[in-house]
C-alpha cells in the first residue's frame, strides 16, 4: 500500500495560508522560515510516524485475516446485506436482503439470498453452475469447470450475479482487497453481533472501504462496508456476517442441485434481473 502524506500536506498548507501569531507577515524572514521548518520537522517526527504505524497495524491485521480465511477449507455462514442507490432526485434508498453461504474449497459453493425483489439460490459442484430464481420458478445451468476464484468472474460475466463479499472468498484475500488501496488506518475497536472487533479503514481510487475483524484466535470478518466515491451522496454497500462456522464438514449432497418438480429450466440469457435492487422501482437510480 502506498503511504498517505495528506496530514502532513494539510499542516504545511495551513501554516502557509493562515497567518498566526507565530507566522505573521511582519515576522522577520528568518523567523518565518525557522517556524516553518520547525513545523515541518514536527510533522515528520510525530504525524508521519503515527500515520505509518496506523497503516502498518491495519495492514498486519488485514493480512492475518486474509491468511485465516484462505486456510478455511470448509465453512458456512449467514449474512445480511444492504445496498444503497441514489435516485435522480438525489434521494438515498436502501435495499436489504439476507442469505446463507457454504463453501467447500477449492471448487464448491452453495449460496442463497432472499430480499424483497428476488429469491435466488446458487450451486456450484466444481463442474456446473446452477442459478435458481425461486421467485419465478426457473433455473439456468452452465458447465464451467473452475476454481472459486474463476467462478466469481464467471458469475459476473455470464449471469450478472455478484457474490456477497466476493473478495473475502478468494484464495488470496489480501491481494483481492488491496489491489487498488492507497492507504489504510487502524481506527480502534467496535462490537458487531456481540463480537469485539478490530476496525480498519482503507482508501482506494474509486472506493473507500471499512472492515471489522473479530478479535482473538479466529480473525474472521464480521462487517464489510464499501463506499462509492464517484457518485454524489456516496452510496454504500454493507455486508454483516453472522453464524460463522469454520471447518464445518458439508453433507454428501451439500453441493448437489436437485430441481423442484415445477421448476423450469431456461437459458442463462433468459434469466430476469436477480440483483438486490429492483431496476423498475427505482428507475435511473445509481449504486
Amino acid at each position: 500500500m502506498r503511504s498517505d502524506h495528506g496530514p502532513r500536506k494539510r499542516l504545511i498548507a495551513s501554516c502557509l495560508m493562515r497567518p498566526t501569531a507565530m507566522c505573521r507577515p511582519n515576522t522577520p524572514p528568518v523567523g518565518r522560515w525557522t517556524v516553518l521548518m520547525m513545523m515541518l520537522l514536527s510533522a515528520f517526527l510525530f504525524i508521519a510516524p503515527g500515520a505509518r504505524a496506523q497503516s502498518d497495524d491495519a495492514n498486519k491485521m488485514l493480512k492475518a485475516m486474509s491468511d485465516y480465511m484462505a486456510n478455511q477449507k470448509n465453512l458456512s455462514l449467514s449474512f445480511d446485506t444492504a445496498v444503497e442507490v441514489i435516485t435522480p432526485e438525489v434521494q438515498k434508498i436502501q435495499f436489504a436482503s439476507s442469505g446463507h453461504l457454504q463453501i467447500g474449497r477449492p471448487d464448491k459453493i452453495r449460496a442463497s439470498r432472499t430480499g424483497g425483489y428476488a429469491d435466488v439460490e446458487l450451486v456450484f459442484d466444481g463442474k456446473t453452475i446452477t442459478v435458481y430464481a425461486k421467485h419465478i420458478g426457473s433455473y439456468a445451468q452452465v458447465d464451467s469447470p473452475s476454481s472459486l476464484d474463476q467462478l466469481v468472474d464467471r458469475l459476473r460475466d455470464k449471469f450478472s450475479v455478484v457474490l456477497p463479499g466476493a473478495d473475502l472468498l478468494m484464495s488470496n484475500v489480501y491481494d483481492a482487497l488491496t489491489s487498488d488501496v492507497i492507504n489504510g488506518l487502524y481506527i480502534g475497536r467496535g462490537v458487531i453481533e456481540g463480537a469485539e472487533c478490530e476496525h480498519l479503514a482503507f482508501r482506494g481510487q474509486d472506493t473507500d472501504w471499512q472492515i471489522w475483524i473479530e478479535v482473538g484466535d479466529r480473525p474472521i470478518p464480521r462487517k464489510y462496508v464499501i463506499t462509492s466515491k464517484g457518485i454524489a451522496a456516496a452510496p454504500q454497500y454493507t455486508l454483516v456476517i453472522r453464524d460463522w462456522k469454520p471447518d464445518e464438514q458439508p453433507s454428501a449432497n451439500a453441493f448437489v442441485f436437485t430441481p423442484p418438480k415445477d421448476a423450469k429450466k431456461i437459458e442463462a440469457a433468459a434469466l430476469p434481473s436477480i440483483d438486490e435492487v429492483p431496476p423498475a422501482e427505482v428507475k435511473g437510480a445509481k449504486k
